[in-house]
């Protein structure tokens, strides 16, 4: 898909069909395994059959405004989209330009909007995102978000909608997004250490961005979401430091936080920063040790949080209050500890359960990314997912458990989404080492929360991603000694996204159940790298 015509990428719709009602959920067949990583092979994506998939915008597409860095949906302009036979990559010279990497996916249904071509009808349906990497300038990312045109042609199909803030500063890379109806405004994170954190940005043509870290703070967030009181739920990547003796295992190091605004339609107004404490069984917060990676990769604490069948108790500690510490801009992530709030092994996303009136939130952990890690299952060396419970979404105090726990087959869980009251959807983000220890590459699972899978079980499979051809010529420049190549070699699943586009309040994600049998929701997933190919998913139970 380096270079396509726009009707053969819309021949794909045609395979599309519509559901009956899902009255128990989705019904899946699972595929038996994941699609095998050898070196120097692409391999072709493998949907279960009551799923089709057609690209609504790939890497190659052209920006209908580019700018001087950025040029296409997933290409910077610093080199050529094709690496030519034996160009040899250097400090000064790009054999490839870089892979942008169009990240969380938030789609919505508007009216009036607005693009370049002030004589162009830009239709109702769009889907943004923000690009998780690409070129660098003065050693600074040249970050930049996106608008795909759902109903337009491939010369109008995407908009390059901002690439600085209010105050004409760069964007840095971008992770996760999500649209905040309370403000009217898209919300973008960044996970970008100390240079990441939390912007908004208006859905209008040009979008004019803030950047809110003197508000939320410094930290490398990702995953964000609102619930129905206008509180911000984030959750942030940040990898910890590996232990002298547990070389294979990463220290937790990164903290599940809650935004509660002063006036929830302006962000900017400030309000107070919170982040998750939680308990042992003793009653003891589980708590950061510094210098001593070991003994949090290996504590008890871990070791209870990853039990199934443990409820621990939690309770949200204040980080930081711009009434009383002002707006200048903080480090979240270093407060958070200083305050005891409890270290996680990277979470990347997190949504809240529709049906239970935002009284649950669930959450992935990504784990260690490593076959080798000491931590194994039982200390969260893979992962898993995470069910915060509270009576009300605004509650000081809570729960939390162990919905399911990741092993080597199924870990680096990344993003998740609802698409029914019961189907959990996840996809795998287990990286290129991994990818060869197991000898297979990510996946996308269907979590059945109606099941119990302590005693055994997997979630079913729904997506065995493959490997483009892009991304495995990437692959074999990368592996090249001192190469110094910035393309990753292997494809991702990230973005995975269902909504029904409904802007309003009573649109809020985790608000209504989705229903994938109704042509007014939709489902979205991004493969990242390689050809950085955008995809729309319908669900058909005929087949």
């Amino acid at each position: 898909m380096k270079a396509f015509g726009f009707a053969a990428l819309l021949a794909g719709v045609s395979v599309f069909a519509l559901s009956p009602a899902m009255a128990d959920g989705l019904k899946v067949s699972a595929i038996a395994q994941g699609a095998a990583k050898e070196d120097g092979k692409a391999v072709e994506s493998v949907l279960a059959p009551e799923f089709s998939q057609a690209v609504v915008a790939a890497g190659a597409m052209k920006l209908e405004n580019p700018s001087a860095v950025n040029v296409a949906f997933g290409y910077a302009g610093d080199g050529p989209f094709v690496s030519a036979a034996g160009d040899t990559q250097t400090k000064d010279h790009m054999v490839e330009a870089s892979k942008t990497e169009p990240d969380k996916n938030t789609y919505l249904v508007l009216t009036d909007a607005k693009g370049p071509d002030a004589n162009y009808n830009y239709g109702t349906h769009f889907v943004f995102q923000g690009h998780e990497a690409g070129a660098m300038k003065d050693g600074k990312p040249q970050g930049y978000i996106t608008r795909v045109n759902l109903d337009a042609d491939e010369a109008h199909r995407v908009t390059l909608m901002a690439d600085t803030d209010t105050s004409g500063n760069p964007l840095v890379f971008i992770d996760g997004s999500t649209y905040n109806p309370f403000a009217q405004r898209l919300l973008f994170t960044g996970e970008e250490g100390d240079e990441g954190g939390v912007w908004q940005a208006t859905t209008s043509f040009p979008s004019k961005v803030d950047d809110l870290r003197g508000v939320i703070g410094i930290g490398s967030y990702e995953g964000i979401q609102a619930d129905k009181d206008g509180n911000l739920w984030i959750v942030e990547d940040a990898g910890g430091k590996a232990g002298d003796v547990n070389k294979h295992a990463k220290q937790p190091n990164s903290f599940v936080y809650r935004f509660v605004p002063t006036d929830k339609t302006d962000l900017l107004k400030g309000g107070k920063l919170e982040a998750l404490q939680v308990m042992a069984a003793d009653g003891q917060p589980i708590v950061f040790h510094d210098g001593k990676a070991d003994d949090d990769i290996l504590s008890g604490g871990m070791a209870e949080m990853y039990s199934y069948g443990k409820v621990l108790k939690t309770r949200w500690v204040l980080v930081h209050d711009t009434a009383k510490d002002g707006t200048a801009a903080f480090e979240a992530n270093k407060l958070a500890k200083a305050v005891m709030a409890t270290p996680l092994k990277r979470p990347e996303n997190g949504v809240f359960r529709p049906g239970t009136n935002f009284a649950e939130f669930y959450f992935t952990q990504t784990g260690d990314t490593n076959a080798e890690t000491e931590a194994k299952a039982e200390h969260g060396g893979f992962g898993g997912i995470f069910k915060i419970s509270q009576a009300s979404p605004s509650d000081a105090e809570g729960t939390m458990s162990l919905v399911y726990r990741g092993d080597v087959n199924h870990t680096g869980l990344d993003n998740i989404q609802f698409a029914s009251a019961i189907d959990l959807l996840i996809v795998e983000d287990a990286g290129d080492k991994l990818h060869g220890q197991r000898k297979m590459l990510d996946s996308g699972f269907v979590l059945d929360l109606t099941k119990d899978y302590s005693a055994g079980g997997e979630p079913a499979r729904f997506l065995a991603e493959g490997r483009d051809p892009s991304a495995t010529i990437d692959s074999a420049l990368s592996a090249a000694k001192d190469s110094g190549f910035q393309n990753s070699g292997d494809n991702e699943i990230t973005g995975i996204h269902v909504s029904d586009g409904d802007a309003s309040v009573e649109g809020l994600l985790g608000n209504k159940v989705p229903n994938l049998a109704d042509k007014n929701w939709r489902m979205f997933y991004t493969q990242q790298h390689g050809d950085n190919r955008l995809f729309e998913v319908k669900y058909n139970t005929t087949m």
